[in-house]
């Protein structure tokens, strides 16, 4: 509690102790040591009996006066910190640390110690290893003391931030897994400036303040943790912690990170969801832009570009302009929007491999991507307007003509063998489904069930499926559309990938009031838990089973029913007359 006052010359609670235990008078002593201690204010010394008439404590009159002194020494080290020349004001700081920095762990005095390192942009290194070293006084300084120790202390850096990191990705997932399911209200529906509000991105930009060393730090955490877990939430983390940095106007970071007007631009077409034309053409600039010994800045484009977000927004587009092209009778390969798109989405898919070989240079377009798969898709739209303007039309005597059934093998082989083909593909089914095109639906969903790494099972795609599906509730008590979508989909998947279980689970918790009785009861077998089943699974299906034995009709009320046959009596027939 008085850590520090002897090295300054002033008495403690030592040495009245010592000076009690080695006197023969001790109220002298006491007051003697009162006369030497206390406030040397003369005027003083006569009003101090008032105080003793009205029963306040000495202790009480002084802890006052120190509190009131201690907040205007706080207030005069933030006005030295402001004024003057720059060496001058620093030099009185340093000398006023120098001076107190003995009583940095006497609680009083703390805070103004940590006051006049707070606004030291270079507190002495071994001042700073002293604070390192004891926790309390590590836990107790400022972030901007803190900086200047993480910045030469990684390991020390990587500890305070990991824990944010962690609960960065564990809200994401807990979004992929809420328990609504809407159209309007999903995991992207929130604008990119909401989303950096969030409280790890505003602790994390807090951390870094100004620092780019830091910032350094922090990216290539990212970059790390993205390569061990191939988790893309890390990927969004990297482009909002910029974006929350640049929303402060930092420019000592947003001027030194090469991708800073590159994810400005793509944040405002994340905002709108769409890339329009002028957009366009300036991400196609800063892509074209990158010189020649200038290559690694793309493996932070790519990471940027893997960004769920972003792939959303490239994909949304895409199929936009897809429909665009049928009205316009053009070919995708005419299109250099389209193959902006196309072009980035490939960026995007391909930033793991890219930062993992360390090879930093564009993925090449497939070819067949843009000459087969994309006119395949447009052909699909084509079916759906024709079929449409079919059940318009009076029917003749051969009836009217049926939706296509079939899908063609080129369709399920490139969802299996080419991921950016796929990603498109199921944005395509997420679009007929989010249009309540049931039979477009019906058609394609055989298709999803082997995907280029599983991509169909992905918690998004899932997340954003069962959402759609929604639109469709009606649907559900077709015996039909339930065994393609459960049994023909779902349930390939079930056993062997969790998440899948607990989207299914989500959706039937929403939607379990629509589906056939005994459909119902055939898929809750199905779904029942195992023992190796997480705990997420085990207490959703508990949830499904409470409200489904809730609509059970209770054994009593089915024995009250009364009976609505009538027994008709016993008429003779002819004969028997």
């Amino acid at each position: 509690m008085f850590a520090g006052l002897q090295e300054l010359g002033v008495a403690n609670g030592e040495d009245l102790k010592e000076t009690l235990t080695n006197c023969t008078e001790p109220l002298k002593a006491i007051e003697q040591f009162q006369t030497e201690n206390g406030v040397l204010l003369p005027s003083l010394q006569s009003a101090l009996p008032f105080l003793d008439l009205h029963g306040t404590p000495r202790l009480e009159f002084h802890q006052s006066v120190f509190d009131e002194l201690r907040e205007k020494l706080l207030e005069r080290v933030s006005a030295i910190a402001s004024e003057g020349k720059v060496e001058e004001r620093y030099k009185k700081l340093e000398d006023l640390l120098e001076k107190s920095f003995s009583l940095v762990k006497m609680p009083s005095i703390q805070p103004v110690v940590m006051c006049v390192m707070k606004h030291l942009p270079k507190v002495p290194e071994k001042k700073l290893k002293l604070v390192m070293a004891d926790k309390d006084l590590y836990k107790a300084c400022a972030v901007e003391v803190k900086r200047q120790i993480w910045q030469d202390n990684q390991a020390l850096f990587g500890d305070e931030v990991s824990p944010l990191l962690k609960q960065y990705i564990l809200e994401k997932e807990n979004t992929l897994f809420s328990s609504d399911l809407s159209v309007l209200h999903n995991f992207f529906s929130p604008s990119p400036k909401m989303r950096r509000q969030g409280e790890v991105v505003q602790k994390l930009t807090q951390m870094i303040g100004k620092n780019v060393k830091l910032y350094d730090m922090v990216l290539q955490f990212l970059r790390t943790l993205f390569l061990r877990t191939r988790n893309v939430h890390y990927c969004t983390l990297r482009a909002e912690l910029l974006m929350s940095l640049h929303d402060l106007d930092i420019s000592e970071i947003c001027t030194v990170d090469p991708c800073h007007k590159f994810t400005w631009c793509l944040d405002a077409c994340i905002r709108e969801k769409f890339v329009d034309n002028k957009r366009a053409r300036e991400l196609q600039g800063f892509l074209d832009g990158v010189k020649k010994g200038q290559e690694q800045v793309l493996g932070d484009l790519s990471m940027i570009l893997c960004d769920p977000f972003a792939i959303n927004t490239l994909a949304l587009s895409t199929i936009r302009h897809l429909q665009e092209l049928v009205g316009q009778d053009t070919l995708p390969r005419e299109s250099p929007d389209l193959l902006l798109l196309l072009r980035m989405l490939s960026l995007g898919q391909g930033a793991w491999d890219m930062i993992d070989s360390q090879v930093f240079r564009e993925p090449k377009m497939e070819h067949e991507l843009i000459t087969k798969f994309l006119p395949m898709l447009m052909s699909f739209v084509v079916d759906d307007y024709t079929f449409n303007v079919d059940q318009k039309l009076p029917s003749d005597e051969k009836g009217p003509i049926p939706y296509p059934s079939t899908i063609p093998e080129a369709f399920t082989k490139f969802l299996q063998e080419h991921r950016i083909a796929c990603e498109v593909g199921l944005y395509y089914i997420l679009h007929i489904t989010k249009q309540r095109n049931k039979n477009a639906f019906l058609r394609l969903l055989p298709a999803l069930v082997e995907t280029f790494s599983d991509l169909a099972f992905g918690d998004i795609f899932l997340h954003l499926l069962t959402g759609n599906l929604t639109l469709l509730a009606d649907e559900f008590a077709l015996e039909d559309f339930c065994t393609s979508l459960f049994d023909g989909f779902f349930l390939t998947a079930c056993s062997r990938k969790e998440n899948v279980h607990r989207h299914m689970l989500r959706l039937l918790l929403h939607l379990h009031h629509k589906v056939a009785p005994a459909k119902l009861e055939s898929l809750q077998k199905a779904l029942e838990p195992t023992k190796q089943s997480g705990e997420a699974v085990k207490d959703l299906y508990n949830q499904l089973s409470e409200k489904l034995e809730l609509r059970k009709p209770s054994p009593a009320q089915v024995a009250e029913t009364p009976s609505m046959e009538l027994t008709l009596p016993t008429v003779p027939t002819p004969a028997s007359l």
